[in-house]
């Protein structure tokens, strides 16, 4: 008589591992690729967010110059002083009864992480810096933009987003 048996034989098992090691290896690239994309993502929300509140705190300058709290200055393009500006915030000669804020943190660079001792991660320029500068001259905050050199999935830098 035939005696039925309840284990799996060799051939199985073998053609079992070679599917799950072709599924594996579709699967990481995708997780990879999914990985770098959200990223990108962050990336484009965080420098968004940064430069409407540097174009925010901008207008709300020439607002306070427009009626006459602040004095036109030579050297004072109306851009915050640096990026913790944005956070603490400013009362624009006493245009608001209250330091008005624009930022509540700032946003980390996803793909350059800030080291515990920065206060930032960016590479920031002012307005007198050159648009391809890499070094910030220290006047004001202009533009910020990410210190990493990777390349992004559509083939940019991302330091020239």
């Amino acid at each position: 008589m035939y005696q039925k048996s309840s284990g799996l034989t060799l051939i199985e098992l073998v053609i079992t591992v070679a599917i799950l090691s072709v599924l594996s290896l579709l699967v990481i690239p995708t997780a990879q690729m999914t990985t770098k994309r959200t990223k990108e993502i962050e990336l484009r929300r965080n420098l968004r967010v940064i430069r409407t509140a540097i174009d925010d705190f901008k207008k709300n300058y020439d607002r306070a110059v427009d009626e006459k709290k602040i004095l036109a200055s030579m050297n004072k393009t109306g851009y915050p002083e640096n990026l913790q500006q944005l956070v603490d915030g400013y009362d624009f000669g006493g245009l608001y009864s209250y330091k008005k804020k624009f930022l509540r943190s700032i946003p980390a660079d996803p793909f350059n992480p800030p080291k515990p001792e920065e206060e930032h991660n960016w590479a920031l320029r002012s307005y007198t810096d050159e648009p391809d500068s890499e070094t910030w001259g220290g006047e004001d905050v202009y533009d910020v933009h990410s210190l990493s050199t990777e390349t992004a999935i559509d083939g940019t830098k991302y330091n020239e987003w």
